[in-house]
């Protein structure tokens, strides 16, 4: 096996002003470098201080308020300042396959589907090149947690992981906060050995 060719994760955070993409908008998201892993070998990054951010210009006028509610963003700034969907996302893609220098990006939530949901179909719809995750490099921090714990996906959430796995960072509803805590709680949870104590 090659073991040049690594798996390198990116924590993602999206904040949205609705439930799905199209109907509402990604109004801001970020990406922090989480790792890598070459099949034998798990590295942390030294800092998470490598990452990617943006804020971007609603695409339709449909929000719901709960939403901005979690949030806090200024929808009505975001409509005048935000960043353009296709500059945002090619500029983000860039960066993704920048930061992996040849490895293979793969994207990380908690749970990923709901953020894997927002940034493919921007990626799929914005980005000239498309999404740098193909369709499918995603990994879940939940059913990881779940499967190595012995648990139900259904009864794995945060609040249910016990605090070594835990991130010491607050989740504040900033993209760039939640990535580094998302971060620090899947490397947790990558090493994390259940057998061993």
């Amino acid at each position: 096996m090659d073991r040049l060719i690594k798996d390198v994760y990116f924590s993602a955070d999206v904040e949205t002003d609705g439930s799905v993409p199209g109907p509402y908008s990604m109004l801001s998201f970020s990406m922090v470098l989480a790792g890598t892993f070459d099949g034998q070998r798990f590295t942390r990054p030294h800092s998470y201080d490598e990452y990617f951010y943006a804020e971007l210009a609603p695409i339709s006028t449909n929000f719901q308020p709960e939403a901005l509610a979690v949030n806090g963003l200024d929808r009505s700034r975001l409509i005048l300042t935000g960043t353009s969907p296709p500059d945002a996302m090619n500029a983000a893609y860039d960066w993704v396959m920048r930061t992996s220098l040849g490895g293979t990006p793969i994207l990380v939530a908690y749970p990923v589907a709901f953020d894997w949901t927002w940034l493919y179909w921007y990626f799929s719809v914005f980005s000239a090149k498309g999404s740098p995750f193909g369709y499918s490099n995603c990994y879940d921090i939940k059913t990881a947690f779940a499967a190595k714990g012995g648990s139900q996906v259904s009864l794995s959430g945060r609040s249910k992981m016990p605090p070594r796995l835990q991130s010491k960072k607050p989740h504040t509803h900033n993209a760039v906060d939640d990535a580094i805590e998302q971060a620090e709680i899947f490397a947790n949870v990558f090493e994390w050995r259940p057998d061993r104590a």
